[in-house]
């Protein structure tokens, strides 16, 4: 499976922005999938995940009540909609799938993964 993610860019802190990973192959639909972020001299973190369905969804204590992740399987498609968005949220955003299927918020049980996508954030 490879992984497209796009989306991300300068935004004031208040602002909004979407980001988008497309992946490569049906097999998609099978994959739970997650969101991390890593920040200068920090370690990659959890944000979000969503299972293969959809219809299990976690989040990391920092960007609960604030971001939205979503998925559309026929698309091959997986969506991070970040809503008052904060200077500490600035980080490369990582999209990756896991085979299990299920949100896992562990780096090490995901196995694919996408190049990543700049947010930056201004105060």
């Amino acid at each position: 499976v490879q992984l497209q993610a796009s989306g991300g860019g300068l935004v004031q802190a208040g602002g909004s922005l979407r980001l988008s990973c497309v992946a490569s192959r049906r097999m998609f639909n099978n994959n739970g999938m997650g969101w991390f972020r890593q920040a200068p001299e920090k370690e990659r973190e959890f944000v979000a995940g969503i299972s293969w369905n959809g219809g299990i969804t976690g989040y990391s204590d920092p960007v609960k009540g604030r971001f939205t992740i979503s998925r559309d399987n026929a698309k091959n498609a997986v969506y991070l909609q970040m809503d008052n968005l904060k200077p500490e949220d600035t980080a490369i955003y990582y999209c990756a799938a896991n085979i299990r299927g299920g949100a896992a918020r562990d780096t090490s049980t995901y196995k694919y993964w996408g190049q990543g996508t700049l947010v930056t954030v201004s105060s």
